[in-house]
């Protein structure tokens, strides 16, 4: 049996009476030309390795195995959905592997070959947090190419929002500072079983070979993480303790004390990180 030849997703959940878990984030896309659709934005896969977090009973598994991917690490923490997905391991000419663990404590780089490209239906409870870790790794540039993502669409937002937006925050810096990143498509809730109670979008972010900036990583996320902690003060109180002249080194970087983090640019944020050096 080929990939193609598999019984639709309705079926497979029917079959071995599976219902999505709130507690794990799950919510399942069922239809395949979506899944495929989903697999299709992050480009060619034909000479890549493909992480998924969260297939659930297969669906962009399915998709990204159609669309030509080399192998397809799977990471799913949800035991009962051992019988499907091992229909679409048998089905997949042995380009398929299942890790089956907790997303943020299984090591998946023994399983993985460069190229590496990740393309998820993240669930939503951990989301956010796998995002952070992949922008922010030990050494640059990471085993990854680029990372293909569903998140609710307030958090897609938030990754692609400039200066002076709501939206505009701590993941925008993390991920514009070393990618490109855009959001590829929405997603309707009724798309889902169940239907969440937000709005999806699928964003895809692709990594650059060094920063936009020459300034310490580290530095750069710690100074973001204050400045926008407390979002809504000036930045000589938000950045308040991490230093004694916080003033001076503000205005060294050619930046008002009373600037807010929401209106810096990541430019001046990088400036502001350069000045808290040493």
């Amino acid at each position: 049996m080929s990939i193609h030849d598999l019984p639709p997703l309705r079926e497979v959940i029917n079959a071995h009476g599976l219902s999505a878990k709130k507690s794990l984030g799950q919510n399942f896309l069922l239809d395949l030309n979506l899944t495929s659709k989903i697999a299709r934005q992050a480009g060619d896969l034909s000479q890549c390795d493909v992480l998924e977090i969260g297939p659930g009973p297969g669906g962009l598994t399915r998709g990204l195995l159609a669309e030509g991917a080399r192998h397809v690490l799977a990471v799913e923490r949800d035991e009962r959905l051992r019988p499907a997905l091992q229909e679409v391991t048998d089905a997949s000419d042995g380009r398929l592997t299942v890790l089956y663990g907790d997303a943020l404590q299984v090591d998946v780089s023994a399983h993985l070959s460069a190229p590496v490209k990740v393309v998820a239906n993240l669930p939503y409870n951990v989301g956010t947090e796998l995002l952070v870790r992949w922008l922010t790794p030990a050494q640059w540039p990471p085993i990854w190419d680029s990372l293909t993502l569903m998140f609710q669409k307030e958090v897609a937002q938030r990754i692609v929002a400039q200066p002076g937006s709501k939206a505009y925050g701590r993941l925008s810096i993390l991920a514009q500072f070393r990618c490109d990143a855009r959001i590829a498509m929405e997603i309707p809730p009724q798309a889902f079983t169940p239907p969440p109670k937000v709005n999806s979008a699928v964003v895809h972010i692709k990594r650059l070979e060094k920063p936009r900036f020459d300034v310490d990583a580290k530095l750069l996320e710690r100074v973001v993480a204050r400045a926008f902690n407390q979002r809504r003060k000036m930045l000589r109180a938000s950045l308040k303790g991490l230093a004694p002249d916080v003033e001076d080194r503000i205005i060294a970087a050619g930046i008002a004390p009373t600037e807010r983090a929401e209106r810096l640019s990541l430019e001046q944020f990088c400036s502001l990180a350069q000045q808290f050096s040493g």
